[in-house]
Formats: structure tokens, C-alpha cells, sequence
């Protein structure tokens, strides 16, 4: 049996993307269950749940957290009110500069952020916004217009309009139709935004260190502190795998549905 080039070469890139992303993801999972891993050992020689105890008792770990949920679930809603409102004037009305706004939100993701997140920081410095609670969500809210905008746009372009079209046949309001007929239809894509701005905010590093520290300090400040301060190594790879999670989560729930065949249709409407 003769085997193909195209599968050689599929096998090959299949390998690199293991052990490239695959194996240093495995190692912090190994680092985060060892108590004791020497070399030349392949896998840790104790295991054991004693660094997870230790890492989520530290103080500075706890406030992390509580800071950075709390900063998560203040943007992710903000950004809902602002956002979801401006993602369905995009998708169902026609005015000077929609697509110019549009490409707006783009290009703001498009070049380093870290240039005017500096500049922004300056501002809020002479507001007195730096190292406050209020300073950190509204420099996230940068983040957060792509996603609360491009994606809910999409879904609300892609919804049926022939159903919204027969709600008002039978008697339905404007806003009983989009209530009970357009938001249905629209909220997978919705809660993918929400979700996937809930975990780009509880990541971010850039805004929440330039305006916010040395007076306050998110999850993702607290483990490169433990890193670069080369405390024990399973410190950092517990809160690594705990950072993982939310994004795991939010990957598993985006997949299907930006891969709905409803969804694909707004983006091309």
C-alpha cells in the first residue's frame, strides 16, 4: 500500500502541533498534581493536592480572584448594555458611516493596544482613576467592542425574518417580536459574546497593570509574579490550569455556536 505525501506531511504537522502545544500544556497539569518531580523521572514521582491547598489559601491569590471575577462580570454586563444595543443598529439599520464605524472596531484590535492603553492611563491619571476599580473596567471596555459588536451583529442579521414577519401578522408588537422572536434566535451567539468577553477580561494583563497596580492585582498579575519571583514552580501551574478553565469552558460553548450554519449566514448577510 502506497502512502500519500499529503498524508505524510499531515502526520508530520500533526506531530509538531503536539509537541508543541499539546506537551507544555500536559507538563503544567503534571507540575499542578506533583508534589515532587526530579529529574531524570518522566512523571512526577508524588502526587498529591498540596500545592492546590496552599496555592488557594495565599491571600494575595484569594483577592486576585475576587478582583478579577468582579472585574469580569462589571465589563461583560457594561459591555452589554453598551454593545448589544449598537450590534443590532449595525445588523438592521442603514446610516452614514456604518461600515466605517464598523471597521472602527476593527482596527482598534488590529495594532498594539499597549501604545494607547499608556496614553489612556495618562488621562485617567490626571482623573484620578489610576489604581481604582472603576479605572481598570473602563480601560477592559476597549477590549471587549469587537466581540459585543461583530458577533451579536452577525447573529441578529442571521435571524429568520419571515418568522419576525409572521409575529406581526398575527398581532406582535415591535417589541413583543423581538423579544419573543428575535432575541431567542440571537441569544446562542450572544451568550458566546458575553461568555468569550468574560474570559478576555478576566486575562487581560495590559490595562488592569497599567492602571491598576501596584494597588490592585488581577489573577493573570499575581501568577507572572510568581513566575518571574521563581516561588515554587506548582504555584504557578495550579493557577494556571485555573486560568484555563473559564477559557476551556468558553471555547466548548463558542464552537457550536459559531458553527451554526445560522450563525455563518449573518456573516455573510
Amino acid at each position: 500500500m502506497k502512502i500519500r505525501a499529503s498524508t505524510i506531511v499531515g502526520s508530520i504537522i500533526m506531530l509538531v502541533l503536539i509537541a508543541y502545544v499539546v506537551m507544555p500544556i500536559a507538563t503544567v497539569f503534571l507540575w499542578a498534581f506533583a508534589e515532587k518531580w526530579t529529574y531524570p523521572a518522566l512523571l512526577p514521582t508524588e502526587w498529591g493536592l498540596r500545592y492546590w491547598h496552599t496555592t488557594l489559601a495565599r491571600a494575595d491569590v484569594l483577592s486576585a480572584l475576587r478582583l478579577s471575577l468582579a472585574l469580569s462580570v462589571t465589563v461583560t454586563l457594561l459591555s452589554a448594555v453598551i454593545c448589544l444595543p449598537a450590534a443590532y443598529a449595525f445588523a438592521r439599520m442603514e446610516f452614514v458611516g456604518r461600515r466605517t464605524f464598523m471597521m472602527s472596531f476593527l482596527a482598534i484590535n488590529a495594532f498594539p493596544r499597549f501604545g494607547l492603553i499608556v496614553m489612556i492611563a495618562t488621562l485617567f491619571l490626571s482623573l484620578r482613576l489610576v489604581g481604582t476599580f472603576w479605572g481598570i473596567v473602563l480601560v477592559q471596555l476597549l477590549n471587549t467592542m469587537l466581540i459585543m459588536i461583530w458577533l451579536p451583529s452577525a447573529a441578529f442579521r442571521g435571524v429568520d425574518r419571515r418568522l419576525e414577519e409572521a409575529a406581526r401578522d398575527v398581532g406582535a408588537g415591535p417589541v413583543r417580536t423581538f423579544i419573543r422572536i428575535t432575541i431567542p434566535q440571537a441569544a446562542p451567539a450572544i451568550g458566546a459574546a458575553m461568555l468569550l468577553t468574560f474570559v478576555s477580561t478576566f486575562y487581560e494583563t495590559e490595562g488592569a497593570w497599567l492602571v491598576g497596580a501596584p494597588k490592585l492585582r488581577t489573577m493573570p498579575m499575581v501568577m507572572l509574579q510568581m513566575i518571574t519571583g521563581q516561588i515554587v514552580v506548582q504555584y504557578g501551574a495550579v493557577l494556571s490550569v485555573l486560568l484555563w478553565v473559564p477559557s476551556f469552558i468558553a471555547l466548548l460553548f463558542a464552537r457550536r455556536v459559531l458553527a451554526s450554519n445560522q450563525f455563518a449566514k449573518g456573516f455573510g448577510a
